[in-house]
């Protein structure tokens, strides 16, 4: 499901990682989920492509195009707790490997062109697109179901895993007329509502939130996460007029309005 994406990578500070290419027209960052770049997030990414992108996807963990298990999710988030460059648990600070992406918003534009860059996290890049937003050309930034920091105490509930200083660019951004899209199921404890609540309080009414009810998650993959949690990928159904594939047309035209 990859072969029409060229497999490149690319080089920060000294830490390399791979990156899948495909498309042309005004760059998109898609950052995947636990356990990584699943075939539904492929899926996501040729919607994209297909919509006018040029599509750039790094790999940050698990194995490009392998299904998702309950045993490969397992081993993911277990070398992503370790990793240096995830800081699962801090709630006013972004992880490390937030540094490179912004390097890759940079070359991405470069290489691209247009008005600016589009990104998308998901669950534990959710949160990252807010950070990469340090970089005046990332002009679309969407979060679906940001999951850090992991929501294991009250402030880290509504934490955004951004610094003060990201925060203040995000609150200065939004002032001048940027926007953000959020996405999440109404029942995932993996995100809670309290995040959002920070979002609309911090940013105002340049947060557009889509809260979607847990019925509407694909009953085919319920099974691997126990309540619906990935809104454009692992728990989309495929069928137009669901709310979570309306959901993935909505990133799409988000992006449009702000790249094309």
């Amino acid at each position: 499901m990859l072969s029409d994406y060229e497999q490149t990578s690319f080089t920060d500070q000294g830490r390399k990682k791979p990156v899948y290419v495909r498309g042309s027209g005004p760059a998109v960052i898609v950052m995947h989920e636990i356990p990584g770049i699943t075939p539904q997030v492929v899926r996501f990414a040729d919607w994209v492509v297909d919509a006018g992108f040029r599509v750039y996807m790094p790999l940050f963990v698990g194995e490009a195009g392998r299904p998702a298990s309950r045993s490969y999710m397992l081993k993911s988030i277990t070398r992503v707790c370790i990793s240096r460059e995830f800081s699962v648990l801090a709630a006013h600070q972004s992880s490390p490997i937030t540094d490179w992406l912004r390097a890759l918003v940079r070359h991405a534009h470069a290489e691209s062109g247009g008005k600016g860059v589009g990104a998308i996290g998901m669950c534990l890049t959710g949160n990252f697109a807010l950070s990469m937003m340090l970089e005046p050309s990332m002009m679309a930034p969407v979060l679906s179901q940001p999951s850090l920091p992991f929501p294991v105490s009250t402030d880290r509930k509504g934490a955004l895993h951004v610094s003060p200083v990201e925060l203040q660019c995000l609150r200065d951004r939004c002032a001048r007329g940027d926007k953000v899209l959020g996405m999440r199921f109404k029942g995932d404890r993996a995100c809670p509502p309290e995040r959002f609540e920070t979002l609309r309080r911090e940013l105002g009414p340049a947060f557009e939130a889509i809260e979607l009810e847990d019925r509407y998650g694909n009953p085919d993959t319920a099974k691997l996460t126990g309540t619906p949690h990935s809104v454009v990928t692992l728990h989309l159904i495929d069928k137009d007029g669901e709310p979570t594939k309306e959901a993935a047309k909505r990133v799409i035209e988000f992006f449009r309005e702000r790249l094309q």
